[in-house]
């Protein structure tokens, strides 16, 4: 049984979309507050199926600004991460969800973080050519970012790291620098076996010389 916000939830597969991310996808406000209250679903739970999205990312893409309020009042984290890397922000910025991206800002939930392609909700909201969300995250980042560092200086609780999701990110990381390494190794022995064989055919054309 997994514990947060004082309550128990009931064992989920990792797999399933829960109770609360069908509430959050739907923008039903009042059925999210009521699962919450009754601390029926984790709300950090995160779907496979679908990418690994948390309610909250669901509540982010759809506008509701309340619904992504009470979430973060109950335990949710805005830092965690879709497998591709995706935070709350980035999809608030790729729906134009200026006021998601407001609140998300307030209450200092990250709005800089950089997904697998390197690209932050600001890159985001360019892309999708919503201008008033790119003003906003220009100056949201430098802010975000001083105050991340006026954290760090006074000791202040900062929850703005997916450790999961740069545990999994590191893992893949080693694993893509072994192979490359494998892969240069075999060149240079194909290399080198290639310069051997062409020696080989010069001294026995020479000892038939």
């Amino acid at each position: 049984m997994k514990k947060l916000c004082g309550g128990s939830f009931p064992a989920e597969s990792q797999s399933e979309m829960t109770e609360l991310h069908q509430a959050a996808a739907a923008g039903d406000f009042d059925l999210v507050k009521e699962i919450l209250k009754k601390n029926k679903c984790n709300p950090n739970h995160k779907d496979i199926d679908w990418n690994y999205k948390t309610p909250l990312h669901w509540a982010a893409t759809k506008g509701q600004t309340e619904t992504v309020r009470i979430l973060v009042e109950h335990g949710a984290r805005a830092c965690l991460r879709t497998d591709s890397g995706w935070t709350a922000a980035h999809f608030a910025a790729e729906a134009g969800r200026l006021g998601v991206l407001r609140l998300l800002h307030s209450l200092h939930c990250p709005v800089d973080k950089e997904d697998r392609c390197g690209d932050r909700p600001v890159r985001i909201a360019q892309v999708y050519g919503h201008i008033d969300c790119v003003r906003f995250l220009e100056k949201a980042e430098l802010e975000c970012r001083a105050y991340r560092q006026m954290a760090v200086l006074k000791g202040f609780p900062l929850d703005d790291t997916d450790e999961e999701w740069e545990e999994q990110k590191r893992e893949e990381e080693l694993k893509r620098t072994a192979n490359q390494h494998r892969g240069l190794k075999k060149l240079i022995n194909k290399k080198h076996i290639g310069e051997n064989a062409t020696e080989t055919v010069n001294i026995m054309y020479s000892k038939q010389m």
